[in-house]
This record gives structure tokens, sequence and C-alpha cells, in this order.
């Protein structure tokens, strides 16, 4: 048994703790209520993984302006077991710069160090990730949450709350992350590597196939174990279509590019200031 899950958790909680949301969460909960609904929960900090995601793609485009062989993203901890453990000869190629979770978890020990950190995941491999890591006490995914609202009888509320945000580090652009390809898009590679130099592929039966195969003009794989990426998760909703998930993540998007979010609650690069998201 994983010593980092819910399981591990007291509600009602009693000490201080943060809790990281990945943007995939609008396959499962809408905005803003979930984060009424978290703090109701008792967590008394709640964040979005996309500043993390910002910082983990400025690496990418660090490492690939500089790299000359193949580098695969290391941003799914499902590719990262897969290559481990069924292509090892290709260990050495999996980028050395942390996952989202991870670099948000680093940041969150910066501004919260009283606090413990949770991660909200759409899948299990966080869970497997987080006992790697110090930076992340514990992972809850989007079934586990529902069933706690369930319990604690925490139920949405039928009209905007206006003034409800996340705490801290609001940014646009990651809110994709969850789909294939996202990464590749949000590293802003257009200038470093031609079109043909890197590949963007979602779902482990296609990711294997290609790793099976020869690619030589290849010099970046941006890979998720999921196939639509993380909007496939496992604990996601079952409803829902990956085409339908994937709008909903967009729509997402849309519509926080028109929240005037307050200053001290932007993902400025200077809070990151002091913080090595390579490992």
């Amino acid at each position: 048994m994983l010593r980092k899950g819910m399981d591990k958790i007291n509600f009602p909680l009693k000490e201080k703790y943060v809790i990281m949301v990945a943007p995939s969460f609008v396959t499962d909960f809408s905005y803003p209520d979930i984060i009424y609904r978290l703090k109701k929960l008792g967590f008394d900090k709640v964040v979005e993984l996309t500043f993390g995601a910002k910082m983990v793609s400025r690496e990418y485009h660090k490492l690939l302006n500089k790299s000359k062989g193949l580098v695969i993203s290391s941003t799914c901890p499902g590719i990262v077991s897969t290559i481990e453990n069924r292509y090892p000869e290709l260990k050495n190629k999996l980028a050395k710069i942390d996952s989202p979770m991870v670099a948000m978890g680093k940041i969150c020990k910066k501004y919260f160090p009283k606090h413990k950190i949770v991660f909200l995941s759409p899948c299990n491999f966080k869970k497997i990730e987080a006992e790697n890591t110090r930076y992340v006490d514990n992972v809850i995914d989007f079934e586990e949450l529902k069933n706690l609202f369930k319990k604690y009888k925490i139920k949405k509320k039928p009209f905007y709350r206006r003034g409800i945000r996340f705490d801290k580090f609001y940014n646009d652009y990651t809110k994709i992350y969850p789909l294939g390809g996202a990464l590749a898009k949000t590293a802003h590679l257009k200038n470093i590597l031609h079109e043909k130099e890197f590949s963007s592929i979602d779902g482990i039966q296609h990711v294997m196939k290609f790793l099976s195969e020869k690619h030589d003009n290849i010099k970046f794989l941006d890979c998720l174990f999921c196939e639509g990426g993380c909007i496939g998760g496992p604990h996601t909703n079952k409803d829902l279509s990956i085409n339908k998930k994937r709008k909903k993540i967009i729509a997402y998007l849309k519509k926080s590019m028109k929240e005037d979010i307050p200053e001290d609650r932007k993902g400025l690069l200077n809070k990151a200031e002091g913080i090595s998201f390579s490992n």
C-alpha cells in the first residue's frame, strides 16, 4: 500500500494543507466552484498546477535549445515507468526535468513551508511518483474527492460565487497541459526545432510502437501514457468522450483568459526565483 495516499489524510483536516489542482479537473468539476468546495473540505490553500507547468516548459525550452540527441519528456510518471522497465536503453534519454507536480510542490514548499502538500490527480501514477519526492505529501484522485464531497455533504452551489479564486500562481496558457502535445506547444519550440524534429504522442500503445521503430530525425518526443493525455486518466469522467473532455479544457482556458486576476495572484517568474526544476 502506498504511504502517500488519501487514507493517510485525516478528515476533517486539523493541520494546514495546500492542495495543488491538476488543470484536468474540469473534466469532472466546475470552476470556480471546486475552490469553494475544497475550502469547505478544510484545505487552507488551493492552487492550480499551471505555474509549475509553466516553469517546466521553460526548462524544456532551455534543454532543447542546447541538446543534440533525442530527448524524451519525463512529465508523465507512466511514461517514465514504462521506459525504465521496458526500454532501459532509452532511460538516459529521459529529460532530467521535474514533472509539473514536483515543480509546483517545490514552489508551494517555498511559499507555504508549514503546510502539508496534496496533489489532486486524474491518475494513479502520480501516487507512485509522490513516493519518490519530498515535495508532495499526499495524492487524492478525482474519484476519491467526489466521495469526500459526498461523505461530508459538500454540494455544488447553484450560483457563481464572485471573488473565489485560486490562492496564488495563476497561469493561462499551460491550462492546456492535460492535452496530448501540450508540452511541445507551450515550450515554444518554433525557433529551436523544425516541426519534423519533434513528435507528440499520447496513449501508451502508440508510444511503444513509436519507440520500437527508428526515428533518426526526431530530437524531442513529447509523450503521455493515457489516450488523449491526462484528460484520459482512469479517474476522470467516464461518461465523457475524449473529444468532449478536450472541449472542456479549451473552454476553461478561454474563460480564464478573460479573468481579471490580481497581480499578487499571478504566476510571475520571480515567484520561482532560486528554485531548481531539474533532477
